[in-house]
């Protein structure tokens, strides 16, 4: 395969913006500087760089986000910021999409894809992956909380949500971590309206087997191997353990 076929392919430059990248020296090869796009590149074998980020020649592209405030978990929603500009060009593909969302004002952990079908299994209610949500709460936290959520907490509107986990954060009034196995709309936040509470900050800590890394600053991005995606559907986190992390 060329190799400028591949990085348009496979980034968000341009055919002209990546002739220029070429011939100013900023794609490598194995660690070679390479200024031709004729160049023949095997995507799976030859590893390619570009402004010093390597570009992942797999089939598909997995994205780690550690989303901020402030933006929407959509590529296309008029008049908003797009979680989609926080992916440097260089780590994007045209077909990029969040799994599933954040709200606007929460943080923490999304996976950004353009595998279709794993996107699908991690979304879907039948799969059963869990949520873990960091959340500080507007009022202390109450003992009997934990037992409703247990037990299926009806919502405002009247629909039921499936039993949950949730446990205050040692050492804390107001703190508390909280695991799902849906993901209706603002469900945590409409979970502890129910209770007469209010959830002033919510941040996803964990989804499946996969944490979100420690030393992942916020608004910042990193490439994910396949196999530590599947950990995601795979496996689930140690509630106990990352209680205490926090």
């Amino acid at each position: 395969m060329r190799l400028d076929q591949f990085l348009s392919a496979r980034t968000m430059y341009t055919r002209k913006e990546l002739r220029q990248m070429l011939a100013q020296g900023k794609v490598k090869v194995d660690g070679q500087v390479v200024t031709k796009g004729d160049y023949k590149i095997v995507p799976e074998q030859n590893r390619v760089c570009l402004n010093g980020t390597h570009v992942p020649g797999n089939r598909y592209l997995y994205v780690l986000l550690h989303k901020p405030k402030g933006y929407v978990s959509s590529a296309d929603e008029p008049g908003q910021r797009s979680v989609m500009e926080l992916v440097p060009p260089e780590m994007c593909r045209k077909d990029l999409r969040p799994v599933g969302r954040l709200d606007k004002d929460s943080t923490g952990m999304l996976l950004l894809t353009d595998d279709g079908q794993l996107a699908h299994q991690i979304i879907a209610v039948r799969s059963h992956v869990a949520k873990y949500y960091h959340i500080v709460l507007a009022r202390p936290w109450e003992a009997h909380y934990a037992e409703k959520i247990a037990a299926g907490i009806v919502l405002a509107d009247g629909v039921h949500c499936q039993p949950a986990r949730a446990e205050k954060v040692p050492g804390t009034e107001n703190e508390a971590l909280i695991c799902l196995h849906e993901g209706k709309y603002h469900q945590v936040r409409r979970m502890f309206a129910a209770l007469g509470n209010h959830v002033a900050e919510l941040a996803r800590v964990a989804m499946g087997g996969m944490e979100l890394p420690p030393d992942l600053p916020l608004g910042r991005c990193k490439i994910l191997p396949e196999k530590d995606v599947q950990k995601m559907l795979k496996c689930e986190s140690d509630f106990a353990r990352l209680l205490q992390t926090l």
